[in-house]
């Protein structure tokens, strides 16, 4: 069994940041790609940003310049540091995992529960 776990999300003032952590825990044998999405009332979820087992980083163009995307391979956890926030970042963020377990060759998509982000104008 295989579990995200994320943390730091809250309500901050426009201009502030927030730094969300995401772990995964259970039977694990490979992460690939690490990743953030959100999802704000009314509107479809949207990827936020991505990281792969190599490094390799993409960020969707609104948060490009104020939100950094890390990960720590040794505690299967990723990070998002947010700055400069927005009330138009004001969302639920998931994180999300491709995960291969010891028991299969297939790789399949985790997500978390998801934190609330609330930034005041």
């Amino acid at each position: 069994q295989v579990q995200l776990a994320e943390s730091g999300g809250g309500l901050v003032q426009a201009g502030g940041s927030l730094r969300l952590s995401c772990a995964a825990s259970g039977s694990i044998f490979m992460i690939n790609v690490m990743g953030w999405s959100r999802q704000a009332p009314g509107k479809q979820r949207e990827l936020v940003a991505t990281i792969t087992r190599d490094g390799s980083i993409n960020y969707a163009d609104s948060v490009k310049g104020r939100f950094t995307i890390s990960r720590d391979y040794a505690k299967n956890t990723v990070y998002l540091q947010m700055n400069s926030l927005k009330p138009e970042d004001t969302a639920v963020y998931y994180c999300n995992a491709n995960i291969r377990v010891p028991s299969s060759v297939k790789r399949n998509e985790y997500w978390g529960q998801g934190t609330q982000v609330t930034v005041s104008s």
